[in-house]
């Protein structure tokens, strides 16, 4: 076999929480989050040296920044591999946009590679190479739902019994995850999310349950820095959504809906004003 192509979803956050400052310049955080069936595709090819990365999206990073990159040189490094590859990135996700596009496309480079070379990694080898890659990668290897919590490397799976509909909008602009990071820790937060009581929740196919634990404390933030994030809430809440959250640092925001149609009606009148404006629902392996 000398390509193999494998779909990466973006993650959701349904609770965000953060914790306070590392001494290694990271940040704790607790936080559930969650596959939806938006995908990106990325093709592994055999070359014979080297690591190169393609795009069919403008503005992508190459190299070292690219974290697609990163995960390909972590698995030649760790594992001693003699061959090149060559990266075809076909994006789907929005850049910069909270929902986990780079951490997907390097936790997909790591299964291609494995199913390439027919090395067979278990899933702690390929966690602790994605660690490398960067934070959100060994969640998007670990897949699904899940509390995350460290780095978020720690990971602790949540069985959950529903399906969630979503209307996801992206405001059409990049916001800096570091620089989010950075002013949080001159926030006080008092209002933090019940992270266990949203794995209740989902466990348990409450979907009220679900809707009355949304919790970000990031959108302190990143609220601040672009009120029309905010706007987004509301906009997604007029349209029928049951509850709406900024995931990841934003500036995308999802509304959950009771079912696809509410959702689908929902997309048809956001999508006039807002062209970043997408349609999903949880993501799993064999697409139901």
């Amino acid at each position: 076999m000398k390509q193999i192509t494998v779909s990466a979803p973006a993650k959701i956050n349904l609770t965000l929480d953060v914790l306070g400052k590392r001494a290694d310049g990271y940040h704790d955080i607790e936080s559930v989050m969650h596959q939806i069936n938006l995908c990106d595709l990325v093709s592994v090819t055999r070359i014979p040296e080297g690591i190169e990365v393609y795009s069919n999206r403008d503005g992508l990073p190459g190299g070292k920044n690219n974290l697609a990159y990163r995960a390909a040189e972590a698995m030649v490094s760790g594992l001693g591999i003699k061959t090149g590859f060559r990266i075809f990135l076909e994006k789907n996700i929005p850049l910069g946009a909270g929902l986990a596009g780079g951490s997907t496309n390097a936790a997909a480079v790591i299964k291609a590679i494995d199913r390439l070379l027919g090395i067979n990694l278990n899933l702690n080898d390929m966690l602790e190479i994605g660690q490398q890659a960067g934070s959100d990668v060994p969640f998007c290897l670990f897949g699904d739902t899940a509390i995350a919590r460290g780095r978020g490397e720690l990971l602790t799976r949540v069985n959950r019994r529903i399906k969630l509909h979503l209307v996801l909008v992206n405001p059409g602009f990049q916001v800096s995850t570091a620089r989010v990071y950075n002013l949080i820790d001159q926030e006080t937060i008092t209002d933090r999310p019940d992270t266990l009581r949203m794995a209740e929740a989902l466990t348990n196919g409450d979907f009220t349950g679900v809707v009355s634990s949304l919790k970000n404390v990031m959108e302190k933030v990143t609220f601040k820095l672009h009120p029309e994030v905010a706007g987004i809430k509301d906009i997604l809440v007029q349209a029928g959504a049951a509850g709406a959250l900024m995931s990841g640092s934003g500036p995308t925001v999802f509304g959950l809906f009771s079912d696809a149609e509410a959702a689908r009606r929902a997309f048809q009148v956001i999508k006039g004003f807002h062209p970043h404006t997408i349609c999903c629902s949880s993501y799993t392996e064999n697409g139901g």
